[in-house]
């Protein structure tokens, strides 16, 4: 009877609640899981002092507790203390019968056992009347036992079970050292196919993290903790697909990058147009893409939405074309003032001879006849600017010494009154008027193809990479396209 109670007793209090929490190890999760196995068997191997058994409620069988076929007070005492002394729930156990009248005494310190000495007592044969005295004392308000029996218990149980936990422990080493293998292995397959770093740095995680996964299956698997695994799975699930709605953004992000890398739409100082922003290519980073635009600040474009818009890329292409306007009066040769034009695109330095340039009428104004100028140039080795300021004024030049008028456009004045006229005296029919013919004013305009607050012609992308060197980056995350820039710099060594 008292190995039974105390399987019981163990079976009641011997389980341990399935560990949830991320932070706990895979050692602390094998000595629960097989406490609860020893438990749920019957007992432990190795048998537990008396204070170290918890108490589980006392029950009877029988309706009655025979004694004899004629008993005696005597007997009827001998009986129920020794029943009492077996259970090991009382102190000072005390039982007196007189005339059938049984006279319980002694300590416990729960209740129950109390009632559950007297309804034995009740129940036994013979007996007509039971007076309980048992005392319950209470026990103190602090203790650490049942921490100390809950650490006891565990240690037993990690003793018991050590075999099984150095085995699966060998075993998830060995996949970790298999799996790091295979990502190198990998690595170098992947790298003379893929180019960007990033795409093989997230194939090697994945790849690892899968190795790691069956890794630890096996463990849970050798070790007996399949149930507890398929409880974890089950809450990182859930809290994957939390984390998964908190993060959309950063996940959207991180793809983004990735397939940056992979289509490599532009490179690292090409000149772009996104999202209404303008600036060379400084840096691409797993969050976003850093620019720096032409009066020298530095832009931050998340990459969900450099992928998500238009990009223009004004660099792949190195040649751009370029326009401007000029109006010409009517009283001038459209044809001269076309050619006056052409020659001077042709002679310029900046400007490519194939595509041609070419000179057309745009629009009949008012007061001028507006001609359009397109030419090419090479956008990697000039500026757009400076190569149009130079042009617009050298065709001024050009026009003001062929005698092509530049008139303004025509202006319309309304009156809402009337306005006096008066008539001035006629000049003396023999003195005839002659109007002096204009004289145009000297021209002081400089022919030179390139003036000085003009500068050079070159590009302004060398000087915005100077900048961006000489200032402090504020994106200090990695270049995820920094093999390419690492190529770039080698071809241009080479």
């Amino acid at each position: 009877m008292r190995q039974e109670m105390r399987a019981g007793s163990v079976c009641a209090w011997g389980r341990v609640a399935p560990i949830r929490a991320v932070a706990l190890t895979l050692l602390i999760m094998f000595a629960a899981a097989h406490a609860d196995r020893a438990w749920g068997q019957g007992g432990s191997a190795v048998a537990d002092p008396p204070e170290a058994v918890e108490e589980t409620a006392l029950t009877t069988t029988a309706q009655t507790v025979d004694v004899a076929a004629l008993t005696s007070d005597e007997a009827i005492e001998a009986r129920l203390r020794r029943i009492l002394d077996a259970t090991e729930r009382f102190r000072s156990p005390g039982v007196e019968v007189r005339d059938g009248v049984a006279f319980l005494t002694g300590r416990t310190d729960d209740a129950a056992n109390r009632d559950w000495a007297g309804e034995l007592a009740r129940k036994t044969e013979d007996v007509v009347a039971v007076v309980n005295n048992i005392e319950v004392e209470s026990g103190p308000i602090w203790t650490v036992r049942p921490a100390l029996r809950e650490i006891r218990t565990l240690w037993q149980q990690f003793i018991q079970a050590a075999p099984l936990l150095l085995v699966g422990l060998a075993v998830f080493v060995g996949t970790l050292l298999l799996a790091r293998i295979l990502v190198r292995i990998a690595d170098r397959q992947l790298g003379r196919r893929v180019q960007s770093d990033l795409v093989r740095n997230v194939i090697g995680k994945l790849l690892f993290v899968a190795i790691a996964l069956v890794g630890v299956y096996l463990f849970l698997r050798i070790t007996g903790l399949t149930r507890i695994a398929v409880t974890l799975a089950g809450g990182t699930g859930l809290v994957g697909l939390v984390v998964g709605f908190a993060f959309r953004d950063i996940a959207e992000n991180f793809l983004a990058s990735v397939l940056i890398s992979v289509q490599r739409p532009f490179r690292l100082g090409d000149t772009i147009e996104v999202d209404g922003h303008t600036g060379v290519v400084q840096k691409v980073t797993t969050r976003g893409t850093v620019l720096m635009d032409f009066d020298g600040n530095h832009i931050q474009i998340a990459n969900a939405t450099v992928y998500k818009n238009t990009i223009r890329n004004l660099t792949a292409n190195p040649k751009v074309r370029a326009g401007f306007s000029v109006g010409v009066g009517y009283d001038a040769s459209i044809s001269d003032a076309q050619g006056i034009a052409m020659d001077v695109l042709q002679k310029h330095s900046a400007v490519l001879d194939t595509p041609e340039p070419v000179v057309l009428v745009e629009q009949l104004g008012a007061a001028t006849i507006v001609l359009r100028m397109w030419f090419w140039i090479d956008g990697h080795e000039h500026s757009l600017l400076k190569v149009r300021s130079s042009l617009m004024r050298l065709i001024v030049r050009a026009y003001e010494e062929a005698g092509i008028s530049l008139p303004d456009e025509a202006r319309e004045v309304i009156f809402p009154q009337a306005v006096p006229v008066r008539m001035l005296p006629e000049p003396d029919a023999g003195v005839a008027a002659t109007p002096a013919p204009p004289t145009p004013a000297a021209s002081t305009e400089d022919d030179d193809e390139v003036t000085e607050a003009e500068g050079d012609l070159r590009s302004e992308v060398a000087d915005i990479q100077q900048q961006a060197k000489e200032s402090r980056t504020p994106e200090e995350g990695d270049d995820i396209m920094q093999s390419e820039a690492e190529e770039a710099g080698r071809a241009d060594g080479a």
